[in-house]
């Protein structure tokens, strides 16, 4: 028994090395992405690859304050395929995310800010930072389309999401956002927890991407 199985574990390695890897690129959520595929049998492919969104900015309004926003995201994907029928497959894995955003506000000694139910014109030299992360780690699962043995190359798509809840913290200083008797700590924590609740619905980062494959 033993020998027989030592037997199916040499030939199983054997059939894994002598197959092709595979080199690919995609692009869509969330990026551009570069990877790598190899084989383990007709129905069994791991991979990994790199994507990057790189570094936005834009303003946003939320919750009565105007941000000028930073947003960055690049992440790298370790992926195990299960190929079901022909090329479709399912995808589970884990990735390893760098998906921050930073948001600033900043007074003029116009603008009139709306922290906590609390109007008021903004300083010049008020701030309010709110720094937004997702988890480092996630784990992934998704559907598919690609990466399957063949020779030459392919069309890959995916379908899927990385689950994780993203954190909230601020800082703030200033004539008015930093004295208490203008704005309080506890109108600041409400300031936050009106944009935790709106992002605390997002629970996952999609994934949607197309992209070409070689098998060499």
């Amino acid at each position: 028994m033993i020998r027989k199985l030592l037997i199916t574990a040499l030939l199983g390695a054997s059939a894994a090395s002598a197959s092709a890897g595979e080199v690919y690129a995609g692009v869509g959520l969330p990026g551009l992405m570069l990877g790598f595929a190899q084989p383990l049998g007709d129905s069994i492919t791991v991979r990994g690859d790199w994507a990057t969104l790189g570094k936005r900015n834009k303003q946003l309004n939320e919750e009565g304050v105007r941000y000028d926003a930073e947003l960055g995201f690049n992440r790298v994907g370790l992926f195990g395929d299960w190929f079901f029928y022909g090329g479709l497959r399912l995808t589970a894995g884990a990735t390893f995310n760098n998906l921050t955003a930073e948001l600033a506000a900043k007074g003029d000694g116009t603008t009139t800010f709306v922290i906590g139910g609390k109007s008021f014109v903004a300083d010049p030299n008020d701030r309010l930072n709110v720094s937004i992360k997702y988890p480092r780690t996630t784990p992934y699962l998704g559907l598919g389309y690609g990466h399957h043995a063949s020779t030459g190359w392919g069309f890959t798509f995916d379908l899927g999401a990385s689950f994780g809840k993203a954190t909230l913290s601020e800082t703030h200083s200033g004539p008015k956002l930093g004295n208490p008797a203008v704005v309080s700590q506890a109108d600041i924590d409400r300031e936050l927890a009106e944009l935790r609740d709106g992002i605390g619905k997002v629970r996952y980062i999609p994934q949607v991407s197309v992209g070409l494959n070689y098998r060499f």
